[in-house]
């Protein structure tokens, strides 16, 4: 069997393949080092992104496509929806160096600590400046997650463990892990008053793009922040500078963005109260292991013909 694999993970997953299979190596120039016109298998990385539909211009006989990402949006462009092969992606695997990035945000929102460390080469704050910066404390806050899946879900047990109150929305409601209270997909906006972060964790749909408005960025507290760890796209980017720059909500921690990587002269790059991330999040030494260990697993199922893990719905976008 003769299987496409992305330079960066190939020497980790070659030694775990039977003789029989075949490699073809794809570098992160978009060259490959053989012919891949009889490839069954393509392992698709997050950094091949750009020459994604060269590549696959080049696999008429791809009959199976795994993707190192939890979310398929920038996938699904026409050519491979027409396509008869069965799509999986890897969610499961970034869970939990996305929940600790969402600790992280709040904690530095909470403790102000981006405001101390930019004060640490120029003075020492006395008491009173630091009490006006107004530290929090998590306990007690309510968070508000929209999406309970397996992301969701690790955000919420850690949130919990520090005395949160935690709140999601999903499409069938139901009690999860975690969780003090889960909505349905509409329900979410009537507690939006109450809540102190809204940590965005759905996936990019027709259905979610542009879903954080502003109506919803108007419905929020004033002391609210907002969280994005998913896709750019579920935020209108517009009504989110202007809620920023009008005081609307407090701030808001991004790793996610409509066009990446995020334009230099980008409005969201010089307000005071806006983190970014470069969409790393998902990313840790520990999370790429998972990944090779979910494709091994299940290229041994697709051999043995058996049903895989994690194969998505290229309709529903998930």
């Amino acid at each position: 069997m003769k299987i496409v694999l992305p330079s960066n993970l190939a020497a980790q997953i070659e030694p775990h393949l039977s003789n029989d299979d075949r490699i073809v190596k794809l570098d992160l120039q978009g060259n490959l080092d053989g012919d891949p016109s009889d490839a069954e298998v393509y392992f698709h990385e997050w950094s091949y992104n750009t020459f994604f539909e060269q590549v696959l211009s080049q696999l008429p006989n791809l009959r199976w496509l795994h993707t190192e990402s939890a979310g398929i949006d920038h996938l699904l462009i026409p050519t491979l929806v027409s396509r008869d092969l069965i799509m999986t992606n890897s969610a499961g695997v970034h869970a939990i160096p996305i929940a600790e990035f969402v600790l992280a945000y709040m904690l530095d929102r909470a403790k102000c600590l981006s405001t101390f460390k930019a004060q640490q080469q120029d003075r020492w704050l006395s008491y009173p400046e630091v009490e006006a910066l107004g530290i929090q404390e998590l306990m007690g806050a309510t968070i508000l997650i929209i999406g309970a899946g397996g992301i969701g879900q690790a955000i919420a047990t850690r949130a919990q463990a520090f005395g949160m109150r935690v709140w999601g929305s999903c499409l069938h409601p139901r009690s999860l892990p975690g969780f003090d209270l889960v909505v349905g997909a509409q329900e979410w906006r009537k507690l939006l008053p109450k809540v102190d972060y809204l940590v965005l964790a759905t996936p990019l749909t027709p259905q979610t793009k542009h879903l954080i408005d502003a109506n919803v960025l108007k419905s929020m507290q004033a002391s609210a922040y907002l969280i994005n760890i998913a896709r750019g796209g579920i935020i209108d980017e517009n009504a989110l500078i202007h809620a920023l720059q009008k005081g609307w909500i407090a701030g808001a921690a991004l790793d996610a963005f409509t066009v990446e990587p995020l334009p230099a002269d980008s409005q969201l790059r010089s307000l005071p109260n806006v983190f970014i991330t470069p969409h790393c999040s998902g990313i840790s030494q520990q999370m790429q292991q998972r990944v090779i260990e979910l494709f091994l697993e299940n290229l041994a199922l697709y051999k043995a013909g058996k049903p895989l893990r994690n194969i998505v719905d290229r309709a529903a976008g998930y």
